[in-house]
């Protein structure tokens, strides 16, 4: 299942988003499966959430379900229980292989409110240029130093305006510095801060005011493109891994 985060959303802790779909999974009457034991859990999990803070479009998790369901059915079912920000977009019915496998990079999008395209380009051309970028970043098991150059498919520096449909933006239409970049999927994870902390580090260029950052994509990183492709795509053609699954002759049900 793919879904959004989107607005004052993006603020929401994975906790809450967890407590939020297993909430609407029973107000939708999704027949879930549970795992056995003592303590029984509902079989839904996640890969590759974005951090608190940030919006995106391409959010992913699993439901076990004790019978087959039509997809778009379920999709509808989970989508109007859900609070408006938290969109259900897509759901397929899964064939063989691990989605959190697919999930190989992502597409993010950065505006920077009052920022100097000029000195952005600079530092993005500088970045680029560098063999290393080392960082930091605190983490759970403490301050820890890694590269936030060599995770780094592309970066680009583009113009647009602040606010958007999808995030919750400061002044709409006013003028902003966009930058886009494909990250690969590493440990540790480098992330779009990491990456704004590189620039600073390489060029001394930082934004006036927090970014607003949205995850366009994420899934298999194609060969062709160096972009993140639909990690979809293997579920929705029986020909290419897996068996063929049930969606097309169950109707109805979620």
């Amino acid at each position: 299942m793919r879904y959004a985060k989107r607005g004052r959303l993006r603020f929401t802790s994975h906790r809450d988003i967890s407590r939020a779909v297993e909430r609407a999974v029973r107000r939708a009457g999704i027949p879930v499966a549970f795992s056995a034991g003592f303590t029984p859990h509902p079989k839904i999990s996640y890969a590759g959430a974005a951090p608190t803070g940030v919006a995106s479009e391409a959010e992913y998790l699993e439901i076990g379900v004790t019978r087959p369901c039509d997809p778009e059915g379920l999709r509808a079912g989970l989508d109007a229980s859900l609070p408006p920000g938290l969109d259900v977009l897509d759901v397929v019915e899964a064939r063989a292989g691990s989605l959190a496998d697919r999930l190989e990079g992502s597409d993010w999008e950065l505006r920077l409110p009052g920022a100097d395209a000029g000195l952005a380009t600079v530092a993005v051309e500088k970045f680029l240029a560098a063999d290393l970028v080392e960082v930091e970043r605190l983490t759970k098991k403490g301050m820890r130093r890694f590269d936030a150059r060599g995770a780094v498919l592309s970066l680009a520096v583009l113009e647009g305006t602040e606010g958007t449909e999808r995030t919750a933006g400061q002044t709409p239409g006013r003028s902003c510095v966009i930058l886009r970049m494909v990250v690969r999927h590493a440990t540790p994870a480098v992330r779009p801060d990491d990456v704004l902390t590189g620039l600073r580090l390489v060029a001394d260029f930082a934004p006036p005011s927090p970014p607003e950052v949205t995850r366009l994509a994420q899934g298999p990183l194609d060969a062709s493109t160096g972009e993140p492709a639909d990690p979809f795509d293997l579920d929705r053609d029986p020909t290419r891994g897996g068996e063929p699954g049930l969606t097309e002759r169950v109707v109805g049900d979620l």
